[in-house]
């Protein structure tokens, strides 16, 4: 399958060397480029690419506003934030929008491909130096209390899952990737990728952001 991809960078060489890379590997088609948030989402709205990769300081309509009228219309585009940043309040920003993913733009260009792959197939792909940092700020700030509503319904969620189920989860909770999970359970990375879909179809969740956040609400992460 090719993945079609939009690039949203308002640096004139910075979005041309992210399209350079997806237009030289193979399963990769760059359907547009755009300068700022507003281009971004017209010519998502148009052309629906599979990912969009996406800057978040632009001038005029900043990148986690676009992110946000992207994944809500029609366009079913995915949103792969790349940015210089390492803010905690840009991942939260980025994550609430709607964005499936965040990544540094120092990641190389192997992690740039993964990351926009994992994107297009409905996984999620999280930088790992800010995975458990998006943890801390997203789940433990502020700590939520025993009788907190979103913490009972995590909890009443996982009583659903196997033994097995629930360890991936915890696992998945931690920020370990497929391969540290099968590694940890001695179990193949195919039979690990069976889990996690079985997970997200159990909880409901939409990409592993989201089951980041129920393991840790349902106290099944660190």
């Amino acid at each position: 399958m090719t993945v079609r991809v939009l690039v949203a960078d308002d640096q004139a060489l910075v979005r041309a060397g992210f399209a350079g890379i997806l237009r030289l590997a193979p399963g990769f088609t760059v359907v547009g480029e755009a300068a700022d948030g507003a281009q971004a989402v017209e010519l998502a709205h148009r052309e629906r690419p599979d990912v969009v990769l996406m800057d978040i300081r632009m001038p005029g309509l900043d990148g986690i506003e676009a992110t946000r009228r992207i994944t809500a219309g029609p366009s079913g585009s995915r949103v792969l934030i790349l940015t210089t940043y390492e803010l905690d309040a840009y991942v939260r920003d980025a994550l609430r929008a709607g964005a499936a993913g965040f990544l540094l733009k120092d990641a190389e260009p192997a992690e740039l491909l993964a990351a926009t792959r994992a994107v297009a197939a409905g996984g999620a792909a999280l930088a790992p130096s800010i995975t458990r940092r998006l943890i801390a700020t997203t789940i433990a700030t502020p700590a939520p209390t025993p009788d907190d509503p979103a913490r009972a319904r995590a909890r009443a969620a996982v009583t659903a899952l196997t033994a097995r189920e629930r360890e991936v989860l915890a696992l998945v909770g931690d920020g370990l990737t497929n391969p540290e999970i099968a590694a940890r359970l001695h179990i193949t990375e195919g039979t690990t990728k069976t889990h996690i879909g079985r997970l997200l179809h159990k909880l409901a969740a939409r990409d592993r952001v989201r089951l980041t956040i129920l393991a840790h609400r349902a106290g099944l992460s660190r």
